[in-house]
């Protein structure tokens, strides 16, 4: 079962906690900090499991008919999975919750209890933000949420204009890639922002808000700016060629790449600058 829940966890995509977690330190100044371990250790498996073990459970129905679904894009649970999910995220998280409360300033928890209460809602009824169009969306916005309680965490001041930019980055990113998704969520009456305004118009509503993200990239740092911009010219411009969810799904490894990519040209000047006193 917990070889099951890895799985589930989807540890591909753990970079988009364990990554802004790790940039988050390395932004107040500190190359490493043995204060981060905690924190280090809950974004990877148990948040994970939060995000992506809840949003199974209720996405059932598409997951199904979901022919991506099954691998290293998603798992296919049966419903006798649905309560130890249950069970493996409870279990993981609430005791580093608990933590986090009696230990951190109540900045930083507050900022940590949104993030996770925006993930848990984005597939838990009645909000269940992922099938409210543009809701569904902005709501991705907390996956900035580390850059702001990270350093708070650590008793440093967030860089703002780095949070902001990454709220509208995850904006587009969420959008564009749901478009693979727009047939199975169609078929069970769930309207995403991408089944709103279907694979081009989505295309351009993600260029835009990339658009915003590296405009506030560039206040903190050029080459991070100039490296997400290429990857989103990319992305976007690859979807309005071919403007069908099959088009998105051909691309959705460059997407998954996206973060990897952008991050590295970041962290590497991060930590050279630390190393080297230039930070």
């Amino acid at each position: 079962m917990l070889k099951r829940l890895f799985e589930i966890s989807r540890p591909v995509l753990w970079v988009n906690t364990i990554g802004t977690t790790v940039i988050g330190m390395w932004l107040t100044g500190n190359l490493w900090t043995w204060e981060i371990v905690p924190i280090l250790i809950w974004v990877t498996l148990p948040f994970n499991l939060l995000i992506y073990g809840i949003n199974d459970i209720f996405d059932q129905e598409t997951d199904n008919i979901n022919a991506r679904k099954g691998g290293y894009e998603g798992a296919h649970i049966s419903p006798k999975e649905v309560i130890p999910i249950w069970i493996g995220v409870i279990a993981t998280n609430v005791p580093f919750l608990i933590y986090f409360a009696i230990t951190l300033p109540w900045t930083a928890f507050a900022w940590m209890v949104a993030y996770s209460l925006f993930f848990f809602f984005y597939s838990t009824p009645p909000l269940r933000f992922k099938a409210r169009k543009y809701l569904d969306a902005l709501s991705n916005t907390d996956y900035a949420f580390p850059l702001a309680f990270v350093p708070l965490a650590l008793g440093y001041e967030p860089n703002w204009w780095l949070v902001a930019g990454l709220m509208a980055w995850s904006i587009a990113k969420h959008a564009y890639d749901a478009i693979q998704d727009i047939p199975q969520d169609s078929d069970v009456g769930i309207v995403t922002t991408a089944v709103h305004l279907g694979a081009k118009k989505t295309a351009i509503w993600s260029g835009f808000w990339w658009s915003v993200s590296t405009v506030l990239f560039a206040i903190v740092n050029i080459p991070v700016a100039i490296a997400s911009a290429i990857i989103a010219y990319l992305l976007v411009a690859g979807v309005i060629k071919n403007p069908t969810p099959q088009g998105a799904h051909d691309l959705y490894k460059y997407s998954i790449a996206y973060p990897y990519v952008a991050g590295t040209v970041g962290g590497v000047q991060l930590v050279a600058g630390i190393v080297y006193g230039w930070f």
